[in-house]
């Protein structure tokens, strides 16, 4: 059976309790007009003179009769009252208690009022797109410092210490990500430097490749914390770009990695608002990792864009490895990737789709995957229409 709830609880309790008061009056009102009216005519049938009469007299017997009728006038008047007296006062009492239910159950939501702010504010931060986001919102509740102001003020100084928390993780990864570049360009800048001087061995030379690819990796890594650190932002400025514009020069960009696997395309119109530099990463990122894993031979890559059901969305679908359900939504999470087994190819540093989600969110959109029932994923990005 379905749990009342706390107004329903209330307004049961404030409605019991004028109901009982109702009651209990109704019973000590009918308790002290039973007693108060023996004799509703006013006349006490000790006053009424007895005659002492001769056996050939019938006044004794006129008398005595005359107490039976004004006995029995007595009762009949006093059960009519009585009875008046519940009937009336059990419809007095059923209106009562409906007013009170009614009075209960507006008192019970006045009095509920705050903590429906308190939840409705929890709600809102709860269901933010992206954790940290939303954390600006208080309750800011006014009002007679009770219990549940007390609540909400904690709940806000909660707020408070978890949004400079996440501020603070975000600037950190930012400033982390700015500051590596520079010794990063400094050691390739050097590196390129050593392998091109007239007299380098080939020992150095192959040294130096194998440097700079390892350099590479690092920048690429940066990279995406950076894109990553500024996607789990809100964007404060947007510009109006066409997606199938943005993926035709990130699909040109991406193909070149791996020419072997034919990359086919389907770009129809899908107007949005929002960063270019970022919506692109996005579908570089969906068609890297779609090349990155897939199959070595016969393996193929489908991009689509187009409006669905009014939003622009964007769809990469690819060849590859069987991927279970349960470890579709794992791939979206930072630095999570699947296992070596299931991976053909090098590795990613599991920041890809990380990105991809993260760039959806903050254009205020969404992100999914689906595996195929053959091999491969089926990675959906819906975005509000410019």
């Amino acid at each position: 059976m379905k749990r009342l709830t706390i107004r329903a609880r209330l307004t049961l309790i404030y409605g019991g309790l004028f109901l009982l008061a109702g009651v209990v009056l109704l019973a000590v009102t009918y308790v002290l007009v039973d007693q108060r009216m023996p004799q509703p005519f006013g006349v006490k049938l000790r006053d009424l003179p007895v005659t002492v009469t001769t056996p050939n007299s019938g006044g004794g017997q006129n008398i005595e009769t005359l107490r039976t009728l004004v006995q029995e006038a007595q009762n009949e008047a006093k059960r009519n009252a009585l009875e008046s007296l519940l009937t009336q006062g059990g419809i007095a009492l059923i209106v009562v208690s409906a007013v009170a239910i009614a009075f209960g159950w507006l008192l019970a939501g006045r009095a509920l009022q705050p903590l429906h702010q308190v939840t409705d504010t929890a709600r809102r931060i709860a269901g933010a797109d992206t954790a940290g986001r939303g954390l600006h919102e208080r309750i800011a509740l006014t009002g007679p410092r009770d219990e549940v102001r007390e609540l909400a003020d904690t709940f806000d100084e909660m707020l408070e210490r978890l949004d400079r928390s996440f501020d603070g993780q975000r600037r950190f990864v930012a400033n982390a990500s700015h500051e590596l570049r520079t010794p990063l360009a400094l050691n390739r800048a050097l590196v390129e430097l050593a392998v091109t001087r007239p007299d380098a061995s080939a020992e150095t030379r192959r040294l130096g490749e194998s440097l700079l690819a390892v350099n590479e990796r690092h920048e690429r890594l940066i990279d995406g914390l950076l894109t990553l650190a500024d996607s789990e932002n809100e964007l404060t400025e947007r510009t109006p770009v066409d997606l199938a514009e943005v993926c035709a020069h990130a699909t040109d960009q991406a193909g070149k990695q791996a020419p072997d696997i034919p990359v086919r395309r389907s770009l129809t119109s899908a107007p949005t608002s929002g960063d270019p530099v970022l919506l692109e990463r996005l579908t570089f990122n969906l068609v890297e990792n779609a090349l990155r894993h897939n199959l070595p031979a016969d393996g193929w890559v489908e991009v689509r864009t187009g409006p669905v059901n009014g939003r622009p969305t964007l769809t990469v679908t690819n060849t590859g490895p069987v991927i279970p359900g349960y470890d579709v939504e794992t791939m979206f999470q930072p630095f999570r990737r699947l296992s070596r087994e299931r991976v053909a190819g090098a590795r990613g540093f599991g920041l890809g789709l990380s990105i991809v989600r993260a760039v959806a969110r903050a254009h205020g959109g969404t992100a999914e995957a689906q595996p195929r029932p053959a091999g491969g994923l089926v990675v959906t990005v819906t975005l509000p229409p410019a």
